[in-house]
């Protein structure tokens, strides 16, 4: 019996959607405002989801209190209040789309989550624009 828990978490961030390889024509042609030299940003929301058994001891599939401050420590305190394209290792050579920015969250937290666990992550970019990444 497999049961699904979720921990959502809000964090700010500024970037800027660029191709270092293309013009500033090309740029501007893909990614129009997002490709502002001086940033923009996003409230983004972030949605974990974990799928796993019911540990018989605790009824927890996954104590709570934990993922969230796995979150906080890994994710959070790395992104929230940042300029990802400036500020950040993971985003120095990666454009920081929300698809990109997903797939950095998931690879942060599969190394601290057992992998008995079906890791999803969700995020918000805009309250209509979201992407999921689940490892594959």
């Amino acid at each position: 019996m497999k049961v699904s828990v979720y921990r959502k978490e809000h964090f700010n961030a500024a970037h800027r959607l660029f191709n270092p390889n293309w013009t500033d024509e090309k740029n501007h042609e893909v990614f129009g405002k997002c490709n502002n030299s001086n940033f923009h940003g996003h409230n983004y929301e972030l949605i974990v989801k974990l799928v796993g058994e019911i540990d018989p001891d605790t009824g927890y599939v996954y104590d709570m209190k934990i993922l969230s401050d796995l979150i906080k420590e890994k994710i959070l305190n790395k992104f929230d209040h940042k300029n990802l394209n400036l500020d950040t290792e993971e985003f120095r050579e990666i454009n920081p789309t929300a698809e990109n920015i997903a797939v950095v969250v998931w690879n942060i937290l599969r190394k601290e989550i057992e992998t008995k666990y079906d890791l999803i992550v969700r995020l918000y970019e805009t309250e209509r624009n979201f992407v999921e990444y689940d490892g594959n």
